[in-house]
């Protein structure tokens, strides 16, 4: 009765909203595109996916589809270079450290 009154039918209308542009085959092929190699840009992914499945779309497209997969952007922590005057400390106290037999690592994590 709640659509028959409105609508005069009972048949499934189309859905409203403008379709997705990818589809979930090209979601794999991008998802898989981003696990094989992560450090490219959503510009060459996005020739990339061109040229294998006729999938054109922008990179703005393809970064929010990324962020909707789970993937983000983040640049790598910057690790400080050691300096001279810490390597000249550093070096006596690796000698004089003994190194750790494979006993001694697996009773530090068993324990």
């Amino acid at each position: 009765m709640t659509k028959w009154k409105p609508l005069g039918t009972t048949a499934t209308q189309p859905p409203s909203g403008r379709p997705r542009h990818m589809t979930g085959r090209g979601q794999r092929m991008l998802k898989r595109t981003v696990r094989r190699s992560h450090q490219l840009s959503a510009e060459s992914i996005a020739k990339d996916l061109q040229t294998w499945c006729g999938l054109q779309m922008s990179p703005t497209t393809e970064r929010r589809e990324l962020h909707g997969m789970g993937f983000h952007g983040r640049a790598a922590a910057s690790k400080p270079s050691i300096t001279k005057c810490n390597v000249k400390r550093r070096m006596p106290w690796c000698k004089s450290t003994p190194p750790l037999d494979s006993r001694a690592v697996e009773a530090c994590f068993l324990e």
